[in-house]
Formats: C-alpha cells, structure tokens, sequence
C-alpha cells in the first residue's frame, strides 16, 4: 500500500466555498465572531458603495502578529474538535474566509500587535492566475496606505482591519447598487442588534460590546423584552456530558400592552407567530431562533412563548452546528428533557393570551357583553340587558325602548366575526381592546347620575357601577363621587 499527496485545487476549491450559502448579514456576523473572540470592546463596520466599493470592519482586539495572521487566513487553521476557550466563538477555522469571500472576490486583512501592522490579502482572481494557494502579503508603504479605513487601524493601539472589495455577489442583478447596498446594510443592522443583543447590551459576565455601523450605534434587540412585564419562569439545568445547558422560559407580555414599536422588536417582518419557540445561544451569541425543532407546531396560542437555551462551545458537535453558525439540532438527551418545558410554557403562553377572554366571563363583575352556550354545542354573545348603560332607556317610551332594542339585535347579529378572527391572530392590536380613557369614563358616570333624583337611588346606582364595565376598572373614580363628587351631571 501506498499514499499520494492530493491537494485540493485551489481556484475550484475556493469558488466552490463561496456557495455554502452565507447572507451579507450572516456573513457579517461571522467576522465579528473573530472580534469578540479576539476580546475586542468596539467594532466599526464601514460600507461605502459609490466607485471603488467596500465593506470594512474595524475591531480593537488583541491584533495579530505575521504568524497568527497567516494562520488566520489559512483554510482549516483550526481543528473543530479541539477544546477551546470558553470565549471563543469560532468553530471550524473557516468562518473569516468563507464568509468574506461568499460577498466578495478579495479579502483584505490588517492586523496590529505591538505596534506592527501585517497584511495579507486572498484575491480569487490571483487565485486563478496563480493556480495555487497563492496569499498575497502587502509590505509595501503604497500599498497599505491604499487600504480603505488603515489610517483608523493606525490610531489604535491593537486591532484587526477586515475589508471586503470587488463585492461581485452584491453587485449581481442589482440596477441601483448604492440603494440596495444600503438596504442590505438595514438588515445587518437589525440582524446584529439580535444576534449579539446579549454582548451590547453588556449582560453580566460579558464586556459590553459596541458596534457602529457607518458611525451609528447598533442598539440591542432583546428577543424577550425583559424591561417589559414579561414573565421569567424558573431555569432548568441540564447536564449533557458532563455540561451544564440552561433552559429559561419567557412569557411575552399580551399583545394589547405593547407599542407598536415593541411589536416590531419582538416580530420583525417575521410576525410574533413565526417568532415564537426556542432561542439557542452558544456562549451568548444567539445561533437559531423561532423553532420548536419539531417537537411542537407554532400555534396562536403559544406565540408569546419563548425559551432561552445556554449551551456552550464544547457540545458543537452534540448540536451538529454548521460552518456559518446558522443550525443547531438539540441531540436526544436534550430534547427529551425539553418536552416537559414546553408543555409547561405553552400553557402558560395560553392563559395569558386568553386572559382577557377570562375576564369577560368573571361571576363578580356586571359585563357589557355575555357569553353563553349555543344549541349546537357552539358559543354565541349578547348585550347584556341588565347593564346599567342599557337598563337606563327603562323609564323611555314603548316606541324608545323598541328602537334601542332593535339596534341592541343588529349589533349583536352584525358582528364581523371573520374580520375579529383575522384581527386577534395578526400581530397589530385590535385597538378597542383597551380601557377607556378617565374622563370618557366619568362623563358616562355623570350621565347616568343625572337621571336619578334622589340619594337613595344614586347610592344604589353608585353600589352597581363599581362592579360593572367600564366602571369597575376606575374604583378611584366611584370612590370619589361617594364620597361628595359632582353628582349633579354635566361638566
């Protein structure tokens, strides 16, 4: 028996790589990997898209010197199977040359340690002409200075310069190519703030991290709007190979108590329905997200569940991650041990989306609308005719009484129960679910004291609306007109 050496040709190898299926914004978040693995505390990221284009991407890490910059640059410059630091975000050694060159056809990289900058620079061009493995290294002045943002890498004291030019797969099918180039910067932007929102919002046990995109900071994206009323239920340790994974379930707070604003963080494009699910972090850095990884369908009712998974850099192999850090499959131990979290969660998910419906039906309180059981097994509403906002037409004409009676029917036999439907399943609230403004509210209150002549009868009124809607949502209000309010009606 006998071997042969058989490299891989390299202008084949490299084209073919560039088809792993990186996006601009996964791609992006590759190289800052290599930044926050580097220790750094501040990453710039530059486009310009006008002539000579390019996107570059600055950090202040430790740098690297010629050896460590070579290594850095070569395909495969680490073992996937090797134990790393618990800091460490890369995986296979391929991350800085596959993602950069999946967007582009030449990868500039600059590196300063110990006040010595190194270049070296993969031209896929070069590649070709060459036929071999061919990296170019930059020494001389000319060149260096040509290298867009170097003079910002100058002034640190240590740092890493990563600049992507001849940006061919961006340019491709585009007309207007600053426009879209601005526009696929949007989506970095707002792939970051997610991806890395535990580093910039600086989470305990991490340096907070900043990035600035064109010289604007990217604000943090918290998946689970912790500063909200959201719910956090108790952690869950696994142990997996000797490993700790941590399992923390978040109730999202309903629908109606969110901003438009906070909708939109929470859901993006996607919508609260395809958000919801698990949200695997490998050493903070978010991987995957809204996905029950098949162990449930996303339904109405759990899409405000959302379960936060810790899992560390040394079970890689376990969660059969990918090159671009975008798939992550819990193996069998894990899983088995999610089943019971998710039943949990989703039911918790549940009662808080169907709470308002609770209320409604609440023995304690006089509500505006009734639900009772059809003939058919179904479910049908009414106006409640013993409201106080209705029972007030009691003392009016026969003629009076059957016109509100007739509009009471077509209200009740009109309602768009498609349109509702389609409403409470988006992700936009349905703005008449909520209360009332005050003064809205004691006008009606003033309203109906006026119709009652005597103290007798206002003070059985009064007994009556601190328990019926919208009233019973204001005790402060009924209190202060028991106690000597304007009771006279008007204003």
């Amino acid at each position: 028996m006998r071997s042969i050496s058989l490299p891989p040709y390299a202008p084949i190898l490299i084209e073919s790589t560039r088809a792993i299926g990186y996006t601009l914004e996964s791609a992006i978040a590759d190289v800052v990997d290599n930044s926050v693995s580097a220790v750094a505390s501040s990453i710039e990221i530059s486009f310009f898209p006008i002539g000579d284009s390019y996107i570059a991407m600055l950090d202040n890490g430790y740098g690297m010197n010629s050896i460590e910059l070579e290594n850095a640059m070569r395909y495969g410059s680490q073992n996937p199977n090797d134990k790393r630091v618990a800091t460490d975000l890369g995986r296979f050694g391929l991350g800085l040359k596959t993602a950069s060159l999946s967007q582009c056809r030449t990868l500039t990289v600059a590196s300063k340690k110990r006040g010595i900058i190194e270049v070296r620079r993969w031209d896929i061009d070069h590649v070709i002409k060459t036929g071999g493995w061919s990296l170019i290294v930059l020494d001389a002045v000319d060149e260096i200075n040509a290298i867009p943002r170097i003079d910002s890498l100058r002034e640190l004291e240590s740092g890493t310069l990563v600049v992507w030019q001849n940006l061919d797969r961006l340019r491709t099918g585009e007309l207007d190519f600053g426009r879209s180039m601005a526009r696929k910067m949007d989506d970095v932007r707002t792939h970051l703030s997610l991806v890395f929102h535990r580093y910039l919002s600086g989470e305990s046990g991490l340096g907070k991290l900043q990035i600035k995109m064109n010289g604007i900071a990217i604000n943090p994206a918290d998946p689970f709007l912790t500063r909200k009323n959201t719910q956090i239920m108790a952690d869950e340790e696994l142990l997996v190979e000797g490993a700790r994974v941590v399992v923390r379930p978040y109730i999202l707070p309903h629908i109606s108590n969110l901003s438009a604003d906070e909708i939109k963080e929470l859901g993006g494009r996607e919508g609260l329905r395809k958000s919801q699910g698990f949200y695997v972090y490998r050493n903070k850095r978010l991987l995957v997200w809204g996905t029950w990884f098949r162990m449930m369908r996303q339904g109405e009712l759990s899409k405000l569940a959302r379960i936060q998974i810790d899992i560390p850099n040394d079970l890689d192999s376990l969660w059969t991650l990918d090159i671009k850090k975008s798939t992550a499959v819990p193996p069998e131990t894990v899983r088995n041990n999610l089943g019971s979290v998710i039943e949990r969660i989703a039911e918790h998910s549940k009662r808080t989306w169907v709470f308002r419906g609770k209320k409604e039906t609440h023995e304690s309180i006089v509500h505006v609308w009734l639900r009772f059981k059809g003939r058919q097994g179904g479910s049908y509403y009414a106006i409640n005719r013993d409201h106080p906002l209705v029972e007030v037409f009691n003392d009016a004409s026969s003629q009076i009484k059957r016109n509100i009676e007739n509009l009471l029917n077509a209200i009740e036999t009109g309602l768009p129960l498609s349109s509702l439907y389609l409403d409470m399943n988006s992700d936009k609230p349905v703005e008449n679910d909520s209360d009332i403004a005050l003064p809205e509210v004691e006008r009606l209150l003033q309203d109906l004291l006026a119709q009652v002549t005597t103290s007798a009868g206002k003070e059985e009124l009064m007994d009556r609306l601190a328990v019926s809607e919208p009233f019973v949502n204001y005790p402060q209000l009924i209190e202060k007109y028991k106690t000597g309010g304007n009771t006279n009606g008007g204003n």
